[in-house]
């Protein structure tokens, strides 16, 4: 019985951190005034903070938020290529080198994360963005090899 406790203990606290959260996100969404958000945990919940909100109190807010225009699902869309350097299409001396590394990458459907991986091991450079031209050069070959070892395995 002890461990079903548990388990509907920590599901119950999950679930609280959760519903927070969307406050919290509700809030910035709707872009509400801390008067106005403060108002609101008042008038649905009789509290001061949210923190302070029983399951009850959680829904009503949460309710209440979703009839002002809050929508849970529309979080904001992230870059297209995350960690893709913003060198990249400029007239900066690497950024034609910088252009061969997004196409091997590419080719290898791997994302800029990798690469970032890879300067941090072969140089100790924290991302591609910061390598100058030798290490990009270095990189390319580096992601040449990889990119005829894989297509030597899928020969085979």
């Amino acid at each position: 019985m002890k461990a079903a406790a548990k388990v509907t203990a920590k599901t119950d606290d999950d679930l609280r951190r959760r519903e927070l959260a969307q406050i919290h996100i509700a809030k910035s969404q709707l872009q509400m005034s801390e008067d106005s958000y403060r108002a609101v945990l008042w008038a649905k919940g009789r509290v001061t903070s949210s923190a302070e909100l029983d399951f009850t109190g959680r829904k009503r807010v949460l309710d209440h938020m979703r009839a002002c225009g809050f929508k849970p699902g529309a979080a904001k869309k992230g870059r297209a290529h995350p960690g893709r350097p913003h060198q990249i299409g400029s007239s900066s001396p690497v950024a034609a080198q910088l252009g061969k590394v997004e196409a091997l990458l590419a080719d290898a459907r791997r994302p800029w994360a990798y690469a970032d991986g890879m300067c941090q091991r072969m140089f100790k450079v924290e991302r591609v963005a910061f390598c100058n031209g030798e290490q990009l050069q270095k990189l390319i070959a580096a992601l040449v090899v990889d990119q005829k070892r894989r297509a030597e395995h899928e020969r085979i």
